[in-house]
């Protein structure tokens, strides 16, 4: 019918989101990928942020995990740092990035992307209230 639009199902997304992730699309600041290359559901992935320049998080490499559940893409995936961070939206105990402080997260649409989310994630490092703060000692995890 004219005016629908097309919903790509789950797994064609993932697998488009995966080949871009593979290609290192971007400028290197951010790159993601299946955690295991045998996850058939396409599942779990990790994502990598370089810490943005004149930052307390400069030349610093975060590593996370992503979580993109059955009703991925019309609902976000989890998302949590594996490298310990001080960071406004993360929860210090455990990693977790808070869903209403991330806008990506906040206000998901299903267009959105992992590529989109890690951008987001590292524009933050970037504000004022993160930029300068203290960060854990480097190699630390949760």
């Amino acid at each position: 019918m004219a005016g629908d639009s097309v919903r790509v199902p789950r797994n064609f997304r993932l697998l488009e989101e995966l080949e871009e992730g593979q290609k290192g699309v971007g400028d290197g600041t951010i790159s993601w990928g299946l955690e295991e290359d045998d996850d058939m559901t396409m599942t779990r992935w990790t994502g990598t942020i370089i810490g943005p320049q004149r930052t307390a998080f400069e030349n610093r490499i975060y590593t996370t995990r992503l979580t993109c559940g059955p009703n991925y893409p019309d609902e976000p995936p989890t998302i949590r740092f594996s490298t310990k961070i001080n960071m406004t939206a993360v929860n210090s105990s455990n990693g977790e990035v808070l869903r209403s402080k991330i806008p990506a997260l906040a206000r998901w649409q299903r267009t959105n992307t992992i590529k989109g989310l890690l951008t987001d994630l590292r524009r933050l490092m970037s504000m004022k209230e993160n930029a300068k703060l203290a960060q854990p000692p480097e190699g630390s995890t949760y």
